[in-house]
């Protein structure tokens, strides 16, 4: 495939804190408009990975090209054609909806009759009119969560970046904001999701699986469920708390 096809293109990504291998040597693309998972648990390294591709952490080997930028050569100018949004709620608390995405917008550098219009489109593609004038601390889980999205998509950035976007939300409010992810794809825009929720890579065009700062599978949703069904399943059998108190007072168990 051409390279102009990608989005972000990663090639041998590592990164190091001290001895430990945070990112072991990730290689993976994503298309134009497509939703990418990068799925795996708590310190598997996937916000590393993201955070190197966003230009917020200096990677210590390999190439991460994000929006055809080289992220450890220029991170500045990627900052400018991406959206971030981290796992943890970072806006600010005192300022209110509107206030918020004033605020990030006008980093943006965008002008404000654009603006205004933007936060007006914002609110109501996110559903946040009703609470636009009430400060971001005060919101439930879930609008704060949209809020963040509302800043990370305000200038209209042609890839987003979302760290683990509904952790904390319920499963009603994960399933609408997933729906809110799949129409920012549809309209063109690039996004790179990291989740620890298998029923979200569902969702997805194509699933990474990163195990330890390794990726150990890549594909998409259907293809990765077929070939575990030719795998051979194991059942491991742990003691009980109560086997073990039996063995330790001399039982058969």
């Amino acid at each position: 495939m051409n390279g102009n096809e990608f989005a972000i293109e990663v090639t041998g990504l590592k990164k190091n804190f001290g001895s430990f291998q945070a990112v072991k040597k990730v290689s993976f693309n994503v298309k134009k408009g497509e939703i990418y998972g990068f799925l795996g648990a708590n310190g598997a390294g996937k916000s590393t990975t993201i955070k190197m591709l966003c230009g917020l952490l200096e990677p210590d080997g390999g190439k991460g090209i994000v929006a055809g930028i080289d992220v450890a050569k220029d991170p500045e100018s990627v900052k400018k054609r991406i959206g971030y949004m981290c796992q943890k709620f970072s806006l600010y608390e005192e300022l209110s909806v509107s206030e918020n995405l004033f605020f990030f917008g006008g980093i943006y550098g965008l002008e404000k009759i654009h603006l205004k219009k933007r936060i007006e489109e914002i609110a109501q593609i996110l559903d946040l009119s009703a609470v636009i004038n009430v400060p971001s601390g005060e919101l439930p889980k879930g609008f704060q969560q949209r809020l963040a999205l509302g800043c990370a998509i305000i200038h209209e950035p042609e890839i987003i970046f979302l760290d683990e976007p509904t952790a904390g939300v319920d499963p009603i409010q994960r399933r609408n904001f997933w729906n809110i992810i799949n129409d920012l794809s549809v309209n063109g825009t690039t996004v790179f999701v990291t989740t620890h929720f298998l029923d979200e890579a569902e969702f997805c065009h194509r699933i990474s699986f990163i195990v330890d700062g390794s990726i150990v599978a890549e594909d998409t949703p259907s293809a990765l469920k077929e070939a575990l069904k030719k795998t051979k399943a194991v059942e491991i059998e742990e003691p009980t708390l109560e086997d073990v108190f039996i063995f330790l007072a001399g039982g058969d168990k």
